[in-house]
Formats: C-alpha cells, structure tokens, sequence
C-alpha cells in the first residue's frame, strides 16, 4: 500500500502513545528476537564533537512489517548549565524495510529514555534477586526516574536511595519519585552506605570516572551500568566486572563503548570471558542468576533494536489514532494540520 507520507511527530507526540509498561514488553520482545537469532545485527557509529558527540544506532526488525530504524543522537553534557538545553536531543528515521519507504520522523528523546529504563527493569527480571527489596539510583535525571519508574512493575521496594553529584537534583527526585510511586524514596550523601544495603544498584550518570567500587557491592546484588555509552564513560571499578558475572546488551559495542571497554583497557578480562548478551537469557538459552549469593552486572550500552521495536510500536500507534502531522519529503505537504488524513 502506498504510504500517504511520512509521519513527524514531537517528543509530546511519542510520550503520549508510550507507557513504561508497553514499553518494557517491546524491549523484552525485542532481545529475545535477537537471542533467537532472528534479528540482524544492529549496528552503531560515533563521531566525538568538542564538549560532547553524536552517535548512530542502526538496525532492522520483522514485526508486524518490515521496520528498519535509524537513531541520531547528540550527547552533551554540559547543555543543560551553559545552554539550558537537553543532555540528549536527537532524530528516529523509521522506514519500511521492505521498499524503504520512510515512514515516520520522530523526536528521539522520549524513546531513548524509556527504552533504557526498559532494557534495565528486562535485565532486573531475569539477573536480579526474586524479591529483592532495596536498589541505589546512582544519577536522578531522567534515566534514574524512568529506571524506578520501569523496576518497581517488577519488585516491591522498601527502600530506595537516591544518589547526585547535584544534591539538590536528588532531593527533587526523591520528593518527586515519592509522590509519584508511594515508596520510600530518600537521598544518600555517602554512596558506600547505600549500596551495601542494596539489591539492586543503577548508575545512569554521565561519569568519565568510575565511583562504584568493588568492595562495597554486597553479595547478591544486582548492578544495571547504564551511563557508559562511550569510550571515555565510565561508572563502574574494572575489577567489579572482570570479577563478577556479566552480561551485557551487545558484546562488540559493550567491548567498545561499556563498562566492558574498561575491564578489557585494563587487561582484567577479554571479550570471551562475558558470561552472556542478555538475549541469550531472555531467549532461554542461557540460565540467568545461578544462586542467591552472586553479584551480576549488566552492562547497558544502549542496543540499536530497542529503538527499532518502540519507534515501530510508536508509529503503529500514531496511525491508529491519527496523531501527527504527515509531508511528502519529496514534495509539497500532504497535510498540514494536526493529525492524518481520513
């Protein structure tokens, strides 16, 4: 069927057709297609700019069509202080990846947080304890609010620390989070004393230095390694995941961009001694947590598919509720008023 045009919708536009939930379960859906090696290899490229970066995260799906999806994300970490913009500002091209046929243009804003807070409560399901109680947010912007957001579907915490370099930035999110969740969310000054009380710790940061050290993670806890999504991010001790186990999103990039990088940098692990990518155990064909006592990490980079599945999910839904506006981008406008034509 011939497209009427291509659908551009805001990041307004995203966040009202996206729930935490939905978004969770396309994720999930989304690694095990990979772990099932029904999926291409996504692909990815960065390219350092002064004070911060872009980078491109490719990759195709067969879903309910043919979807290929390309991300363009910017990263620059000093925007919000010096130009009161966005951390992370960017573009989703979603296309049919049947004819090629470019279907939508979306802020990518709103995916990328809520496919990585996503991507660590899939994590947490199949890694972390059964009933784990307590978990330390290292980071309390928007990924740290999305990742309690996304977990407390799957535990029943009763206690939540909350832990920034920006100490007023942790007292709103825990008054926020509090509010919003009905936990017991509370700001910690001495990171140590959190994490050794945790079951699952989450450091969203965007750190050049790693703060969790190894000796402070007690035995069953559950780390999720979020903020590392370039050579010179770093949050976790190398020792800290060369001895421990590790799973990781994607195996080359996490070698080239994660947590991984590091440990590998530091010659404590090779790539072989990764214990699994976590399709692998979302697909079955790896157990997950062998026993009670072991620390398990999983190192998030950021995986090109996910953005595939919830942009899809994302346009589906656009269609079906005629949200957004539609132009032919090799013409004139087919619509240019709110919403698709009948």
């Amino acid at each position: 069927m011939q497209p009427d045009g291509t659908l551009v919708l805001t990041r307004e536009e995203v966040a009202s057709l996206l729930t935490i939930e939905d978004c969770t379960r396309a994720v999930e859906q989304a690694f095990k297609m990979y772990g099932e090696g029904r999926t291409a290899s996504p692909g990815v490229l960065g390219v350092p700019a002064e004070d911060g970066g872009f980078h491109l995260k490719a990759g195709i799906l067969e879903l309910n069509r043919p979807y290929f999806a390309a991300k363009v994300n910017a990263n620059f970490p000093l925007n919000p202080s010096r130009f009161g913009l966005p951390l992370i500002q960017g573009v989703i091209v979603l296309c049919d990846a049947g004819n090629g046929y470019p279907l939508a243009l979306m802020d990518s804003i709103e995916i990328t947080i809520q496919r990585t807070g996503a991507a660590t409560a899939v994590a947490a399901k199949y890694l972390a304890r059964p009933g784990s109680k307590s978990i330390t947010i290292c980071g309390c912007g928007n990924q740290g609010s999305i990742s309690l957001r996304a977990l407390s579907k799957f535990f029943l915490f009763e206690d939540v620390f909350a832990c920034d370099v920006d100490s007023h930035l942790a007292a709103v999110f825990a008054e926020a989070m509090s509010a919003e969740t009905g936990l017991k969310v509370s700001t910690v000054n001495e990171l140590e004393a959190a994490v050794s009380r945790s079951d699952i710790v989450v450091t969203c940061t965007p750190a050049n230095r790693f703060f969790l050290r190894r000796e402070w993670i007690r035995p069953g806890t559950f780390i999720a390694a979020v903020g590392a999504d370039h050579e010179h991010k770093q949050e976790l001790e190398p020792a800290l995941i060369s001895q421990n186990k590790t799973v990781v999103d994607i195996l080359e990039q996490a070698a080239t961009i994660g947590e991984l990088h590091h440990a590998i940098a530091a010659a404590l692990m090779t790539k072989q001694q990764v214990y699994a990518e976590l399709g692998e155990i979302v697909a079955g064909r790896k157990p997950g947590r062998s026993h009670a006592d072991e620390i398990v990490i999983f190192d998030s980079t950021g995986m090109a598919l996910q953005d595939v599945v919830v942009a899809a999910a994302v346009y589906e839904k656009a269609v079906n509720q005629k949200l957004g506006h539609s132009f032919n981008l090799g013409g004139p406008a087919v619509q240019t008023s709110r919403g698709l034509a009948e």
